[in-house]
């Protein structure tokens, strides 16, 4: 992923390029940063110098300036949300990354480099998020997922990548940035969140998966991209788009609803069968997953309706039925 600030005023360049090389966030999270700064600049134009709001997708903002951003105070950030919100139809979570961003930013032009005196993002609070319990397979609709996988063109590769997303609990661009020489014997090494590196071990089905696809990429005469683990139909590194595509084809033929599962749900899918089936620690499966904080782990410790169903049936008072409400007492008043 090729990275290109040159729409942005200086200090958001210098800004990104910090959190870029110096903070070592990763690409993808930089880029969405670009992103909610540029929209945050947009409504500083609408907001401060009458900008056209109706062409705001198309204004430039390589003129802000450092007096624009000085001039902006904590109302001004709080306006900013409100829009995003109700013009842009921004969820809780995007407005949740937008506060982050502002939050670095300010912070950066503050402490870092010390272009502000005042940071009004410091009591910026963010969006209350709502958490719902991830959607994930069963254990009978994994197995069918698997057997799904037909026919003779790249069967060998998809099964290999359905197997670890379900198995691993990768995230889609871990499981894309795969090279061949990360995998060593039980070991997989993959680049995470952050760029932190994690090992990743693969059971028996990886391995067995793997190999099998392994035998049949030898045969490929061309391969543009040899480093790469999982190859395109043009023999180049697989993209995220072509695996969501692959794996919305194949949860549609086991029968299940494409606009319902997606890669990260495989991942889902992983944590909560090791969870309840495996019986693996909570800590063991923050490590697997790779998350920084066991509280995101712990989505996945959600109860089953079968377990809840048997925990009410399991009342000592579950056996008893009510008497006939019909049935007169024998006390007389």
């Amino acid at each position: 992923m090729s990275l290109d600030f040159n729409d942005m005023p200086d200090i958001a360049i210098e800004f990104l390029n910090y959190m870029l090389t110096i903070k070592n966030i990763s690409k993808k999270t930089v880029s969405e940063y670009y992103y909610d700064l540029r929209t945050f600049m947009r409504f500083i134009k609408v907001t401060k110098h009458n900008a056209d709001e109706n062409k705001f997708k198309e204004l430039t903002v390589n003129d802000i300036t450092l007096d624009d951003i000085k001039n902006i105070d904590l109302t001004d950030l709080y306006s900013f949300m409100a829009y995003t919100s109700r013009e842009l139809n921004n969820s809780a979570i995007t407005r949740a990354r937008k506060v982050a961003c502002l939050r670095s930013f300010y912070k950066y032009l503050h402490t870092k480099v010390k272009l502000i005196d005042y940071n009004p993002a410091a009591e910026l609070d963010s969006p209350k998020i709502v958490k719902r319990l991830p959607k994930y397979l069963s254990l009978e609709e994994s197995v069918n997922l698997l057997q799904s996988v037909k026919g003779k063109k790249n069967a060998a590769r998809d099964y290999a990548i359905l197997v670890l997303f379900m198995n691993c609990g990768l995230r889609l661009s871990e499981l894309v940035g795969i090279n061949i020489n990360d995998i060593r014997g039980d070991t997989l090494t993959v680049i995470g969140k952050g760029n932190k590196e994690r090992t990743v071990y693969l059971n028996k089905a990886c391995q067995d998966a793997i190999a099998a696809y392994m035998a049949e990429r030898a045969k490929l005469k061309v391969i543009k991209d040899p480093k790469a683990l999982f190859l395109s139909e043009r023999k180049v590194r697989i993209s995220p788009k072509t695996v969501q595509y692959l794996v919305k084809k194949y949860i549609q033929a086991s029968g299940l609803d494409p606009d319902k599962y997606s890669p990260h749900k495989l991942r889902h899918t992983a944590a909560t069968l090791m969870y309840k089936h495996g019986n693996v620690d909570i800590r063991a499966l923050q490590a697997i997953l790779g998350h920084e904080s066991i509280a995101t782990t712990e989505i996945y410790t959600h109860i089953d309706d079968k377990k809840l169903r048997d925990a009410v049936n399991s009342n000592p008072l579950s056996s008893i039925s009510p008497k006939n409400m019909n049935d007169k007492d024998n006390t007389s008043t």
